[in-house]
């Protein structure tokens, strides 16, 4: 008796939940994610061998450029709008609500507090456009060492956040050194270097 044979079906595959899922994917992406502007200053940071993460979130970066100018960040917009805040109320100067939501969008900044105010004035075009001298830093306990009061207001701010220096391979020595001697003097005694590495693109030297 021959072999009855069935008829062969071809496979088909139903592609769209697959698609959906694909765009919903996409959509939370774009709605999700925040681009934050382009760093005022460029740094090449020297290679290290350590291999130490640099957190997600809740982080100062000090950064030194190789001329020496000194730049700051708080990594977090609501804490960056309360930092804003409590510096106004150190020197004495009031900001408005956009002067202040141009801060808490924005990334590390390096102007003095008599210059702040026009700076956060400027559209966001023009700001990209403005040479920032540094914020001034030296080894005085007061109020012209603008560094230690950023440091002490963003670390109210920002809850006791990770303090992290990202320093130019060229920069001098005194200027890192006086980084160093503000975060003592304020009795910061645990932070970090941000350097470069060939085996990871950034990692945190800590300091004990």
């Amino acid at each position: 008796m021959s072999k009855v044979k069935m008829p062969k079906s071809s496979v088909s595959i139903d592609m769209t939940p697959m698609v959906d899922m694909a765009f919903l994917l996409v959509t939370f992406f774009i709605l999700t994610t925040k681009f934050r502007p382009d760093e005022p200053v460029a740094v090449n940071t020297p290679s290290s061998t350590s291999t130490a993460t640099i957190p997600e979130k809740g982080v100062v970066t000090i950064t030194v450029a190789n001329d020496g100018r000194i730049f700051f960040d708080l990594d977090n917009q609501n804490s960056r709008k309360s930092l804003i805040e409590k510096m106004g109320e150190t020197y004495g100067i009031t900001f408005t609500v956009d002067q202040q939501n141009a801060f808490a969008t924005g990334t590390s900044i390096g102007i003095p507090m008599g210059s702040m105010q026009n700076y956060l004035n400027l559209s966001p075009e023009d700001r990209k456009k403005v040479q920032q001298p540094g914020i001034p830093v030296d080894s005085t306990l007061n109020l012209s060492n603008e560094l230690g009061v950023w440091l002490i207001n963003a670390r109210i701010a920002g809850g006791n956040p990770v303090i992290l220096i990202k320093g130019d391979g060229q920069a001098n020595f005194p200027a890192v050194n006086n980084v160093i001697k503000t975060l003592q003097n304020r009795k910061v005694l645990r932070f970090g270097f941000i350097t470069a590495d060939e085996a990871m693109p950034t990692d945190v030297a800590q300091l004990k």
